[in-house]
């Protein structure tokens, strides 16, 4: 039993995951979150099958099959709804893992609930806001607010893991002048709305360009009555006037203003003005990034997830690559006996591998074949291959799937 003691700051997806991947392999694990309480927050997500690989052996994979569906196709179209390129997905496509839609907030519950089971519900702490860690002499110190109290606790450990997301305290500690997250001239919209299953009933779609796009996938199983709960993002492209700086999911956006924007996306296979129109609540944000950084570890502190390479959600990766650090830095940890070893290493894997993909998603990732025939046929097409060949589309599909590590071939061979 490995009876190093890892002080996890933040509860989301990716601190989660690296709790319970940290505790499966005997470390002693703590995890502080923020927030007072960890709700069902967000909408859907994508967690692609390499991710899912990790989750399954952490015991996951049963529960996520009852919460989310597993995603049968991702088809992209034009703003005309004309099909551009598609491929089944996940074990549809012959991977030996599923690739799940799912709630975000249902996802997190999930994992915090296994945490508690698994670890220890005394071993959560919310309501805990980072002030300030430091590498001492025995291993790292961190100063918390408890917000209960307005009371500050000092926790001693030997390694502490910044997973707090895009406007990490840890990062911010390390980079001071770094400012705030890039904004990509793009507002995202989003909204779930209750609707009648289109296509396959599990397919995932894109549609339109860089500066107006629409994506839709369901993230629940049809109802007694045959509706789904479907997921939808509206991308648009806005001038400086309307830059917003702070990335907040809790913005409410004007549906009207959103409507005229799509008002003649209804498609023969989907209805895009009545999911918008029928949606509960429409949310906006900017979409926005940090460039990759030089390091992300000092000695016995290290950064996970968005806190260490926040990225465009493009190509189902956010979430996905979080998980994906969590199974490195416990398989570094396991084989090094050394903390500030194991935490190099586990930069040194993990730093590259997705810089190279927040650089990607910058140029669009996949859906740069979205671009490209929107360039190059913009009032449509009456066939496709006059305007691009489907060893392009191919190829396009097939870098990205390297770059973001689920080559189908390399991921099978793994267990």
């Amino acid at each position: 039993m490995n009876n190093k003691k890892i002080v996890i700051a933040g509860g989301g997806i990716g601190g989660l995951t690296a709790a319970l991947s940290l505790h499966n392999a005997g470390f002693d694990v703590s995890v502080y979150e923020s927030t007072p309480e960890i709700k069902p927050l967000g909408v859907g997500i994508n967690l692609l099958p390499h991710a899912v690989r990790v989750l399954t052996n952490l015991g996951l994979q049963e529960a996520m099959a009852d919460v989310a569906v597993a995603t049968r196709e991702l088809i992209y179209f034009n703003k005309f709804g004309q099909k551009i390129w598609g491929e089944p997905r996940g074990m549809f496509a012959g991977y030996n893992w599923p690739q799940f839609s799912v709630h975000r907030g249902t996802f997190q519950m999930l994992l915090l609930q296994k945490v508690k089971d698994v670890i220890g519900a005394d071993q959560v702490f919310t309501g805990h806001h980072l002030q300030f860690c430091e590498n001492t002499s025995r291993g790292i110190s961190a100063v918390f607010t408890d917000k209960r109290s307005d009371r500050q606790v000092t926790v001693e450990a030997d390694a502490l893991i910044g997973a707090d997301g895009i406007h990490s305290v840890v990062r911010k500690q390390f980079y001071p002048v770094e400012g705030i997250p890039k904004f990509s001239g793009i507002i995202l919209h989003r909204g779930t709305t209750i609707a009648k299953p289109f296509l396959s009933g599990s397919s995932m779609i894109m549609a339109g360009s860089r500066s107006k796009k629409f994506v839709a996938y369901p993230i629940t199983k049809p109802d007694k009555d045959g509706n789904q709960l479907i997921n939808w993002i509206a991308d648009l492209q806005v001038g400086e006037e309307e830059n917003i700086m702070v990335r907040d999911w809790n913005r409410r956006a004007d549906k009207e203003k959103l409507l005229k924007q799509f008002q003649s996306w209804e498609f023969s296979w989907l209805n895009i003005p009545s999911l918008i129109n029928n949606a509960e609540a429409v949310y906006e944000f900017p979409m926005s990034d940090r460039d990759p950084l030089p390091r992300w570890t000092f000695d016995r502190i290290t950064l996970l997830g968005d806190a260490a390479h926040p990225m465009y959600p493009i190509g189902s990766n956010g979430a996905s690559q979080a998980i994906l650090d969590a199974e490195c830095l416990t398989e570094c940890l396991h084989r090094n006996d050394e903390i500030e070893t194991a935490l190099k290493e586990f930069e040194g894997i993990r730093l590259p591998a997705t810089s190279n993909i927040v650089l990607q998603n910058r140029k669009m990732g996949p859906e740069e074949v979205m671009q490209i025939v929107e360039e190059r046929a913009p009032d449509g097409f009456e066939n496709l291959y006059d305007i691009i060949s489907q060893d392009e589309l191919d190829a396009v599909a097939a870098r990205y799937k390297k770059i973001a590590g689920f080559e189908m071939e390399a991921l099978n061979q793994k267990h």
